[in-house]
């Protein structure tokens, strides 16, 4: 296999040119706000020699000297038709603009039509703002995180859950991007809403299968999220008044067409509109406090027609308290260069750093008693990306990136009643993640295209700490602690590499079909440590140690794609199977908080997850959107857990169906609606009791593990929005958005549990909880200048 992949590197580097060439670059940006144009199109008219923009608007494209018109074309822009003639290397940087409006509310995608059948992108879906706008959302608030969940192969344990699942991994499998910087916590007010501004997204970007090599560092999936640059024409003002927050952004230009910015904010309300009503009613909770609120902020600046530099960051919390402090939240900072070396190489510097922070107290009115508990993991990064268009068939990417870690998973004080302080605190963790990666994306013939790359990733767990040697023991019991020893600062304790292949196949049929062929392998150093079903704020991450192994996880997936009556349908069926190693799970009543020990009762076992995704878009026409049905089987097999048997993971869901519709009836009235429904989470119900001196006690008789399913999950939502000026050539613009959320008040079961009956403890009852169980209708109002 090495050979081979070495072999199509070389032939594809020193293949020889049998006349002269001259290559064209540039950038392709909005006409409208200067914004750079991800997935342009760019080729030489009536050939198939082309290439497309990458994620800052750049091209680069060669062709035989001589006269020739390069065509510049993007779903929704009016096409560009430019003669060059090549006696030289070339600079041509242009902008597009929109087709017109009418256009605009009929097209679902801003992406080059047939771009699913011929580009290499597998198991990948882009999701466009324009249209997350205009799809029904909880209490009409568009979100980034709910759209994703209604996408083949992506669901969540239930509603109130902190991020998403894909292919059946956990949330932490899950590389969360802002502007390339790591976000470990995706939502606000426990799952309900993303924290991502719609206002502050310009691309939207979920991988799930076939992973580029400048990947890395997940087991499941990359949603990657650009933000935008900022309006570099005019200034531009969006907002809205929700029924639960209001948002407001503001992007101008500082130097125009030099130099932007944009500034977009956030904050709920729940707390003001119930304070008078608690003040009377629960006079003990008047001072309660819950709420949330995000700052996006982004600059950059065109120092040059070769130097581009970009500062972005985000800020957010969520705040509940009500005699206690709990409160927890995201910030990240991000600095980007770009610089174009000459007219085929492309570089982009990134240095970035996360912190996701959560606190908790408790403190008793009138003595000095109080509890405080505080966690944090940070990180710093540094990222080289280059791009080299060797010529028209080939085309480089290697990179590099280091990522230093910090994991502070509970900083803990109790203070007793006469002042004394016990510090519970656990140890600080320190790690070090590096890796280097080259791809090549080579075109064989007219038909036939492969990407081929390696990635190489390092992990050093490091000191100062202590490092923990634990006996091993019979199967599901914690491990007897062995020794202890001290290390210092930034000594080695433990010391992880792992290859990392890459490979995906298109073999285009014809202009309407094409076959895809994908596999990828990840290496995960770090896991989030939780055993309930859904994630909460409190979870605590934890590195790969000498005690815990990274997660392996080796991807195939297999599609075919066509498309339908001039690319209006997008039809597409793929298969997977995911094999993962050091799946990390927990003995019986383990015990995860604040426990310097953790290491003794976490176990690690096999992990598999296999699939069928069907998907039908229609991307054209007043009526437009998706279905898709995913049928899969999630496992995970671990030694002294469930009769060592393979079990159902928490995450698995047999069927889900998602349909998304929106119907653009004219320029001022739009309507849409979603169906979900997912087969009921696993979960381990007793299959037997005991009476003990008149009380109930349920048990598993046969230790299985997710030996039952909650009832299914299904739902459907409505939204209507109404533009209130038909001309288009008003500065102030606004939009009314209604929507109802849970449209047949279903009361979907987040989890049930036994109890014994109040009045006859020897009998026992099921009882379904439910995190919403009504009808939730809304109205937003929107308006843009």
């Amino acid at each position: 296999m090495k050979k081979l992949v070495l072999l199509l590197f070389i032939c594809g580097i020193f293949k020889a040119n049998a006349q002269d060439k001259f290559t064209i670059s540039g950038y392709a940006k909005d006409a409208k706000n200067g914004e750079a144009l991800i997935g342009v199109t760019v080729y030489k008219k009536n050939s198939q020699t082309g290439t497309s923009t990458n994620e800052y608007g750049f091209y680069s494209l060669t062709l035989p000297k001589g006269q020739d018109t390069v065509v510049f074309s993007f779903v929704g822009y009016k096409t560009l038709y430019k003669a060059v003639n090549l006696i030289s290397n070339q600079t041509l940087s242009l902008e597009m603009a929109e087709e017109g409006k009418e256009l605009e509310e009929v097209v679902i995608s801003s992406e080059r039509e047939d771009k699913n059948i011929k580009s290499m992108e597998m198991s990948v879906a882009k999701l466009d703002i324009k249209q997350i706008q205009k799809m029904p959302a909880l209490l009409g608030e568009v979100d980034i995180i709910k759209s994703i969940q209604l996408l083949p192969g992506v669901t969540t344990v239930g509603e109130g859950a902190s991020g998403f699942n894909v292919r059946g991994g956990n949330i932490d499998q899950n590389l969360v991007l802002m502007d390339e910087a790591p976000v470990y916590n995706s939502s606000h007010l426990f799952g309900f809403f993303s924290i991502f501004n719609p206002d502050a997204v310009k691309d939207v970007k979920l991988i799930k299968g076939g992973i580029p090599a400048q990947y890395g560092g997940r087991a499941s999936s990359v949603l990657d999220i650009r933000m935008k640059e900022g309006n570099s024409k005019k200034m531009e003002v969006n907002g809205g008044i929700g029924t639960i927050f209001s948002r407001l952004s503001i992007e101008a230009p500082i130097l125009k067409d030099k130099a932007s910015f944009i500034v977009a904010g956030r904050r709920s309300y729940i707390d003001i509109l119930a304070k008078p009503v608690l003040a009377k009613q629960q006079p003990d909770l008047k001072d309660a406090k819950f709420y949330f609120y995000d700052l996006t902020a982004k600059f950059n600046w065109r120092i040059n027609d070769k130097n581009t530099v970009f500062a972005s960051g985000y800020f957010g919390r969520d705040v509940f308290g009500a005699g206690f402090k709990f409160n927890w939240g995201n910030s990240t900072s991000t600095l980007r260069w770009n610089h174009i070396f000459n007219s085929k190489l492309f570089m982009n510097m990134s240095a970035f750093y996360s912190n996701y922070k959560y606190e908790l107290g408790f403190k008793d009115e009138g003595s000095s008693q109080k509890f405080e508990w505080t966690s944090n993991i940070i990180n710093y990064s540094v990222k080289p990306d280059f791009t080299y268009y060797l010529n028209s068939k080939n085309t480089i990417r290697f990179g590099a990136q280091g990522i230093l870690y910090t994991f502070k998973p509970g900083t803990a004080i109790i203070t007793s009643q006469d002042g004394n302080k016990s510090n519970i605190s656990m140890d600080y963790q320190y790690g070090a993640e590096y890796a280097a990666y080259i791809d090549n994306e080579q075109k064989l013939s007219n038909r036939f295209t492969i990407q081929y790359g390696l990635r190489w990733s390092f992990f050093n767990y490091l000191g100062k700490g202590t490092k923990y040697t634990y006996r091993d023991t019979i199967p599901n019991e914690s491990r007897p602690l062995d020794s202890e020893e001290k290390m210092g600062p930034g000594e080695t304790i433990k010391m992880y590499n792992n290859p990392e292949p890459r490979l995906a196949v298109n073999y285009t049929i014809n202009d309407k079909s094409s076959i895809k062929l994908g596999y990828n392998r990840m290496s995960q150093y770090l896991h989030i440590v939780s055993n309930t079903a859904a994630s909460t704020p409190l979870d605590i991450y934890t590195p790969v140690t000498n005690n815990i192994k990274p997660l392996i996880s080796d991807q195939v997936t297999l599609g075919y794609f066509r498309n339908f009556k001039d690319n209006m349908f997008e039809t597409s069926a793929e298969v997977y199977y995911k094999n993962l190693q050091n799946q990390l799970d927990y003995v019986d009543n383990a015990n995860l908080l604040l426990n310097n020990y953790l290491e003794a009762d976490l176990v690690q076992g096999k992990g598999r997850a296999y699939g069928l995704e069907l998907y039908i878009k229609k991307a054209k026409g007043k009526l437009n959107g998706w279905v898709s049905y995913t049928l899969s089987k999630t496992e995970r097999q671990v030694r002294g857990i469930s009769n060592e048997e393979w079990f159902l993971s928490k995450y698995d869901r047999t069927h889900n169906v998602n349909t998304v519709l929106i119907y653009d009836l004219n320029k001022r009235w739009s309507f849409s609606a979603n169906f979900v429904y997912q087969t009921g989470t696993p979960a381990t119900f007793p299959t037997a009791k005991v009476e003990l001196q008149g009380y109930v006690i349920p048990y598993n008789t046969d230790n299985k593990r997710n030996n039952y399913r909650n009832t299914p999950y299904h739902r459907a939502d409505i939204g209507i929005t109404y533009n209130f000026k038909k001309n288009d050539t008003r500065r102030w613009k606004s939009t009314i958005v209604l929507s109802v959320y849970n449209l047949y008040n279903r009361r979907n079961a987040f989890s049930i549990y036994f109890r014994n009956n109040p009045d006859y403890p020897i009998n026992t009852e099921a009882v379904r909880y439910s995190v919403i169980g009504s009808i939730i209708p809304a109205i937003t109002y929107n308006f843009k200048f």
